[in-house]
């Protein structure tokens, strides 16, 4: 059987940034067995399989797989997959509707850009937290740990994020999942000279020691920095190697959206 993929860079507005996602289109579910080898092979962050929802309430019913483990909720091959449907399938819709795990997640596309209806996660003060956290971060300085999914650790600027070099064998022993994030620096690299805050995020006990743009950890991100700096539309980058930036906004207490832009990278066929 033969199945078409793509490749595309999510949050990205050129070949070679972002974060790239596979999306597979299936016409009925593979064993899951079978999709998490596929996503072994492709060795990405991310590979996604979407399918025509029965359910009234979505359009398609969508799965994500680092090479490790399928997770419940991924942003980048979210917007890939949309991609692909907008702009490669064609499909004739305003707004594209996935039902996953985490609910039902609206998706729509305007001059380019496609923005996401994602749950708002968000993240509690930890008391507690691992006794080794600053020697995971390479001794930097910690202003506040925080958790909703994911534990997030707010550095005191830019520049510890930008330049923390994390320990991942330790941080596997102890942490699955870390975002670190501070508020943003004023800059002229980017279209806005503003950037609301900054961020990375490192999943080694999902085989991802560092994913290049997060969508799902902007979850946590947006209802935690709508917060601290009182404004509920913000400019995100987040500081991988490749690099990404979001368009983020805090609807409400249960919902945030974020947005981005997605580069064809190519199209391959898998012959199983």
């Amino acid at each position: 059987m033969k199945y078409t993929l793509y490749q595309i860079d999510a949050f990205a507005n050129k070949l070679f940034g972002g974060n790239p996602a596979a999306v597979i289109p299936l016409q009925k579910w593979l064993d899951t067995e079978l999709m998490q080898k596929i996503a072994l092979e492709n060795n990405l962050s991310e590979t996604v399989f979407f399918v025509a929802a029965k359910s009234t309430d979505a359009d398609y019913e969508i799965r994500w797989f680092t090479p490790e483990v399928e997770i419940n909720l991924c942003g980048h091959a979210t917007l890939a997959s949309a991609y692909v449907l907008f702009n490669i399938l064609n499909i004739d819709k305003p707004e594209i509707r996935f039902s996953c795990k985490s609910g039902i997640l609206k998706v729509s596309q305007h001059e380019g850009l496609i923005t996401m209806d994602f749950p708002s996660w968000k993240p509690e003060r930890l008391d507690i937290y691992p006794n080794d956290l600053s020697a995971i971060l390479g001794g930097l300085e910690i202003v506040g740990v925080y958790q909703y999914r994911d534990i997030l650790v707010e550095l005191a600027n830019e520049d510890a994020v930008k330049n923390c070099m994390p320990d991942f064998s330790l941080m596997k022993k102890n942490i699955d999942k870390m975002i670190i994030t501070a508020p943003g620096n004023t800059r002229s690299d980017v279209p806005s000279d503003c950037v609301d805050f900054v961020s990375r995020f490192f999943a080694p006990g999902a085989g991802v020691d560092e994913d290049p743009v997060t969508g799902s950890a902007h979850s946590q991100l947006i209802p935690f920095w709508s917060e601290k700096l009182g404004k509920n539309k913000l400019h995100a980058l987040q500081l991988s190697k490749r690099g990404g930036e979001i368009w983020c906004q805090q609807l409400n207490a249960e919902r945030v959206t974020m947005a981005g832009n997605c580069v064809f990278y190519m199209k391959g066929e898998i012959d199983l």
